[in-house]
């Protein structure tokens, strides 16, 4: 698959305008803060491709991109942080459980969380819609950089923890900022794409 043959295609503002699909869709979600679109454009190779912005919050539809005429990478809206009114955190959510209540949006889930801190009551919310679509999910654990080789591992366990992984669901390393991880998560969303 050519990661650098990518276009942006459309935002999904309602369920009915949510693509089926009819190819791969790796779905990515976390909080407003996490640096989703960093870890998407670090994916990609490309600096603004996902919407990067000073102030969380910037994703507020579902995005679709298509790579390589073969996959789907979905921008779910972030969750958490943002300085929204209380009508849109509301019309966020519902947008959300419309989507995960649906069938075949999801080939992989792709679950980002910051690796310095335990994960927040929203990050549990997530992980438990992704678990109850039964979809292989994976969690990304960005701004490793940030932290002392000695804390990853715990900070991992204690991800794994708190969100109730099981075993088979992987917790990758990342760094959106320096590149680390980037190869495997590529390999782990290969997997999923003919």
């Amino acid at each position: 698959m050519n990661i650098h043959n990518t276009e942006f295609i459309k935002s999904a503002a309602q369920p009915k305008d949510f693509i089926e699909a009819t190819m791969p869709s790796i779905v990515f979600a976390g909080k407003s803060n996490v640096g989703k679109s960093s870890v998407i454009n670090r994916l990609l190779n490309r600096k603004n491709f996902a919407r990067v912005g000073q102030s969380p919050g910037k994703t507020v539809h579902v995005n679709y991109f298509l790579i390589d005429n073969k996959a789907y990478f979905v921008d779910l809206p972030g969750y958490g942080y943002a300085k929204v009114s209380k009508e849109e955190k509301a019309r966020w959510g519902r947008l959300m459980e419309r989507f995960f209540a649906m069938e075949n949006l999801i080939t992989l889930g792709v679950m980002i969380v910051d690796s310095r801190h335990k994960p927040t009551l929203d990050d549990v919310t997530m992980a438990h819609w992704f678990k109850a679509t039964g979809c292989p999910m994976v969690v990304v654990a960005n701004k490793c950089d940030k932290l002392k080789k000695g804390e990853i591992e715990p900070n991992i366990q204690i991800i794994r923890e708190t969100l109730t992984l099981p075993e088979w669901v992987k917790i990758l390393p990342f760094s959106a900022e320096k590149g680390d991880g980037r190869e495997e998560l590529l390999d782990e969303i290969l997997n999923y794409v003919k």
